[in-house]
């Protein structure tokens, strides 16, 4: 993976997007359904892309918004349905043109209060706090963002009565309907006019930013953290949750400053990310130079992406590995969360560390594997069977302290503060607490790298079984596992993940570039982890029939 030498400096003009020039795009261009890049796609957190690509237009958000009426009323869903939007560019127009065909569906919509900025955890949150002890008039959401995206992406999700990411068969079950209007030039698709939609009876407004901030002690000991006197910095990111922030130190009485809370849609006051873009990731190092550099301000300091469902935390020493504070975070948690059922166990996605499972093993917890998404999490966070669910990409979640779902989709504001708490009850900061821990289980050391991939590379790595692995040693030590499918649920994991006693690796393909990714991990150091990677390549060359790298 090469780093553009401006990784990690100021936003150049050149990297900023033209905004009315974007903004003209989604309603101005029509995506040609015959062209597949141009079809609603669902993946693993809802349809993306950018009016420029003619990938999230008008039409799509049209399409799929009367989709999921069809779905709700073929479910039976007539709850209210809360929606939220993040500070991308795109996400105010999604928003009106979703409103507009609720409305004219007579579907409840409930909105941010004063047109507040919406996180997705406390959509996620407002759907449990409605559902819970409910059997009928059960509420869903939308979630309108494209995560920590660039700023010319929009995004699109559904979330689920059960609070999370919808499963694949509901998502295929919208993507195909929302298709099929987009191949009728919209035929079927009710609509209003905006200002009518907003008047009609069933639209109405919900304080999600009240709602959220104010159960936050359900999930975190923010007396502990105020007891501590802990000073506190966090960089919104330009987020979802600029607003929330304020109301939580004013709540609860924390030291906590917000260094930035500037809403740009260009997002120009950001450093550039690894490859010269502008990405609102809070576990990159270059996206977050910025608040990096203040560390020694504070005792902690945090971060959250554009919807604030991933985190990024920063100790004295420094911007955390997001392996490493997951790992650090569960090692806590079930030590200090005496109300979560005794059998609760530990959820983490195939490709993140194996030091969770050394973790996981010591506290006689039970370890369900997944592939990637945090859908595989919601039923387990959501009857209490986990207690904490992790994916490396910095996206976790976890129960209150009685044991309660809190948030069936990722909490980027809860795992931020969880590492004041931790800090705060241990006299040690996460980033020490996962020092003790590698004494204990060893010292890993993990990399994603990315490999070129044709199409048919893709697809066939997709369709990967374990019999055509040929090798039977990785980095010098015999292949103990070769999976296919996920240990936790048995559901295809997309690639293969191949498992030695000092280490192993996994290779996926990716859903929008002409690559394929490879996470590889070794407990023997850097040069063991370079040998991984290297044999890594051949092994799946081989196996999908190409010429091995030299």
């Amino acid at each position: 993976m090469s780093i553009n030498p401006l990784a990690g400096q100021p936003a150049t003009a050149s990297a900023l997007v033209d905004i009315p020039a974007l903004l003209s795009a989604y309603y101005d261009r029509r995506p040609d359904p015959s062209v597949a890049a141009q079809r609603v796609v669902f993946g693993t957190s809802g349809h993306r892309g950018s009016s420029f690509d003619s990938t999230f237009n008008e039409w799509h958000i049209l399409a799929i918004s009367q989709a999921v009426c069809l779905y709700r009323a073929s479910h039976h869903i007539d709850g209210p349905l809360f929606i939220g939007m993040d500070t991308h560019a795109l996400s105010q127009p999604a928003l009106h043109s979703a409103v507009e065909v609720f409305a004219a569906n007579g579907v409840t919509v409930l909105l941010s209060a004063g047109d507040e900025f919406t996180p997705t955890p406390a959509i996620s949150h407002a759907i449990l706090t409605h559902n819970h002890g409910r059997t009928a008039g059960l509420a869903d959401g939308i979630v309108i963002t494209p995560s920590h995206n660039p700023p010319r992406d929009g995004g699109f999700k559904y979330n689920a009565t059960n609070g999370g990411p919808a499963e694949p068969d509901v998502t295929r079950w919208i993507e195909n309907a929302a298709n099929d209007f987009l191949a009728n030039a919209l035929r079927g698709v009710n609509r209003m006019p905006l200002d009518q939609a907003l008047r009609a009876p069933t639209t109405g407004r919900h304080d999600f930013l009240e709602e959220y901030t104010g159960h936050l002690d359900r999930v975190i000991d923010v007396e502990a953290i105020r007891g501590a006197s802990l000073a506190l910095g966090v960089d919104p990111l330009g987020g979802a949750g600029v607003h929330y922030w304020h109301r939580i130190a004013e709540r609860y009485r924390l030291t906590l400053t917000s260094v930035n809370d500037v809403v740009d849609p260009a997002f120009a006051f950001m450093t550039l990310d690894w490859d010269g873009q502008i990405r609102m990731d809070p576990s990159s190092p270059y996206a977050m130079r910025g608040l990096i550099g203040l560390k020694d301000r504070f005792d902690l300091a945090f971060a959250c992406d554009t919807d604030h469902d991933r985190h990024g935390i920063v100790t004295k020493a420094g911007l955390l590995q997001p392996n490493h504070y997951l790992s650090a975070a569960l090692f806590y948690l079930f030590q200090h969360r005496p109300g979560w059922r005794p059998d609760a166990g530990v959820g983490k996605t195939i490709v993140s560390s194996a030091m969770i499972d050394r973790v996981t093993a010591s506290l006689g917890r039970r370890l369900y594997e997944t592939p990637v998404g945090f859908k595989w999490f919601v039923n387990g966070l959501l009857d209490g069977s986990l207690g904490f669910g992790g994916e490396e990409s910095a996206g976790a979640s976890c129960l209150c302290m009685d044991g309660t779902e809190w948030s069936t989709d990722k909490d980027g504001i809860v795992l931020a503060l969880l590492s004041a708490e931790m800090t705060a009850r241990t006299n040690r900061d996460p980033g020490e607490i996962y020092r003790q821990l590698t004494q204990r289980f060893g010292d890993p050391q993990y990399e994603r790298i990315e490999a070129p991939a044709t199409p048919a590379d893709k697809a066939a790595l997709q369709r990967l079984s374990p019999e055509a692995i040929r090798s039977k040693l990785l980095g010098g030590e015999a292949i103990n596992t070769v999976l296919a499918t996920a240990p936790g649920n048995g559901a295809p994991i997309g690639g293969v993940k191949v498992i030695a006693e000092s280490g192993w690796f996994a290779a996926r393909p990716s859903g929008t570039e002409s690559v394929y990714k490879i996470y590889a991990e070794s407990f023997r150091g850097a040069e063991h982890l370079r040998r991984i990677q290297s044999e890594a390549q051949v092994i799946v060359d081989t196996a999908l029939g190409a010429t091995p790298r030299t």
